[in-house]
């Protein structure tokens, strides 16, 4: 017992030695710090008691960008189910809040949208749209105001619309013909729908077609793609080398001088031309020529202004025709009922012109239906508060960046009901819900003051060509009735291309 007493003795006086040791010191100071800051992360990420929305947990440092998956609208959706329709999240250091529900959009969308018009700063959106110079990406101001009314004007006005039907009704023409080659052989919906997207909006803005062109279309394609790749260091910015280690620096650097290359020698061409043409790219050049809207637009502000066009008009337009007929084809009974309709309507015509579309009803609900369950944009593009303010009781502080699901908020049980998930083009035939911005169950195109401007020069497109195609074909699916696969990216379409079997209707 003595000896373990005089034991106790001596290591008590080696532990008061030891602290004395300055170096023993700073270590102990260090473990103190260290504790300090995990207690404090550790209550940080279970919520604490502030005047936020509800906050998954989340992880020092890179918060919840685990969280986000290879769907993140899927993945917000299902953390939206727990945490609630308005959601705040930390990507890095920057708080997101999260929009799962129509009454939170309207919120967002119309009481607020001053706030929430502006557009967070991206380094994928400023490498490939000219840093902020394009209608969607630019911050909330008089370069963006001024930028739109140019678009709307001159591109996007129900007058221009109706003055670019020529150009729609060949296109269409041509893509019916190839279809009608086919003999009963399965065809490539997928790749003859974008291929008349981008035919449409070459020869509407450019004034010729670029889709045959090889270096084009790979062009395109690798913008669409990186446009919904996500930038590490974008959030995290001392994590900024992930993205040079995987390669996107240089992959984004590329692309933005192919890019820049390729519009260039579109402008100098319509520079050299002494035709007389009306294309948009024309448009633009003269306006800047003659300063005949009061305020100068520059040569990046032109380039980034074109590419907004292809980015906004062909992609989600050729996604939205492939998704309806893919649902058409999962649900027979929906393309007969399509079919009846407009073989009814159209029943002495060969084809199908844009007049004859008022009347089809159930075309309309069928496009509904696809926008509901499959907006092209599910994410939208983000939006960002540009001061303080309250919502729903919650504090909104400047800078926070908004996701806006408008994948989630068309699969809403509380509004669409216990079959949500279903497509039933029926449920839109006595409803007075519509897409354009006003009824904040169905925003495919968003809503407020960023409203996507070229609804009408979709539409228009997407209606007639979708009729045509189950007016002068009968149509059967090459594969099996399972969920389709989506891809990955800033507009999600089929992950594989859509092949059907056509059959003449004559």
């Amino acid at each position: 017992m003595y000896k373990r007493a005089e034991h106790q003795k001596l290591h008590n006086k080696t532990i008061l030695k030891n602290l004395k040791n300055p170096d023993m010191q700073m270590m102990i100071m260090i473990l103190l710090l260290c504790s300090v800051i995990f207690i404090t992360i550790l209550f940080l990420t279970k919520g604490g008691k502030s005047n936020t929305p509800s906050s998954p947990p989340r992880l020092p440092l890179i918060g919840n960008l685990h969280q986000l998956g290879h769907h993140p609208h899927r993945s917000l959706c299902f953390l939206s189910h727990r945490y609630g329709p308005l959601m705040l999240l930390h990507f890095g250091s920057i708080p997101v809040l999260v929009v799962s529900s129509m009454e939170a959009a309207k919120e967002v969308l119309k009481t607020h949208d001053r706030v929430f018009a502006s557009r967070p700063r991206s380094k994928i959106f400023q490498k490939l749209l000219y840093d902020g110079h394009d209608v969607a990406s630019a911050p909330y101001g008089e370069y963006w105001r001024q930028m739109k009314s140019v678009c709307v004007l001159h591109l996007l006005s129900n007058k221009m619309v109706r003055s670019f039907r020529n150009v729609r009704e060949e296109e269409m023409s041509l893509m019916m013909d190839k279809i009608r080659k086919a003999s009963s052989l399965p065809v490539n919906l997928s790749e003859l729908l974008a291929n008349l997207t981008n035919d449409v909006i070459c020869r509407v803005a450019l004034g010729r077609k670029y889709g045959c062109e090889t270096d084009f279309k790979e062009l395109m394609e690798r913008l669409t793609r990186l446009l919904g790749v996500f930038s590490v260091g974008t959030y995290v910015l001392w994590l900024a080398w992930i993205d040079w280690i995987r390669g996107l620096d240089s992959q984004l650097e590329k692309l933005r001088n192919d890019i820049d290359e390729f519009l260039e020698r579109v402008l100098e061409d319509h520079e050299d031309s002494d035709g007389d043409r009306t294309d948009f790219v024309d448009v633009l050049l003269k306006i800047q020529r003659e300063k005949s809207v009061g305020f100068d637009i520059d040569r990046v502000s032109i380039k980034a202004i074109i590419l907004d066009v292809f980015v906004g008009g062909s992609d989600t337009s050729y996604t939205l025709m492939e998704w309806v007929m893919t649902e058409l084809l999962r649900h027979p009974e929906c393309l007969s009922r399509l079919q009846e309709e407009v073989r009814t309507i159209c029943k002495e015509k060969s084809s199908v012109l844009e007049e004859d579309i008022q009347d089809m009803n159930y075309l309309k609900a069928v496009i509904k239906e696809t926008l509901r369950l499959h907006p092209p944009l599910p994410l939208m593009v983000p939006h960002e508060s540009t001061h303080d303010v309250r919502l729903r009781d919650y504090r909104i502080p400047a800078g926070t960046q908004v996701m806006i699901n408008a994948w989630a908020i068309g699969r809403d049980v509380a509004t669409w009901g216990p079959d949500a998930e279903e497509f039933r083009p029926e449920r839109h035939l006595h409803s007075s819900v519509d897409f354009r911005g006003q009824d904040f169950e169905l925003i495919p195109f968003g809503a407020g003051r960023r409203i996507c401007p070229a609804i009408s020069f979709a539409v228009v497109l997407n209606e007639v060509v979708l009729a045509n195609l189950v007016h002068q074909f009968g149509w059967i699916s090459t594969e099996y009735q399972a969920e389709v696969a989506e891809s990955t990216g800033i507009a999600i379409h089929r992950m594989f291309p859509l092949y059907a079997i056509p059959s003449s209707t004559s």
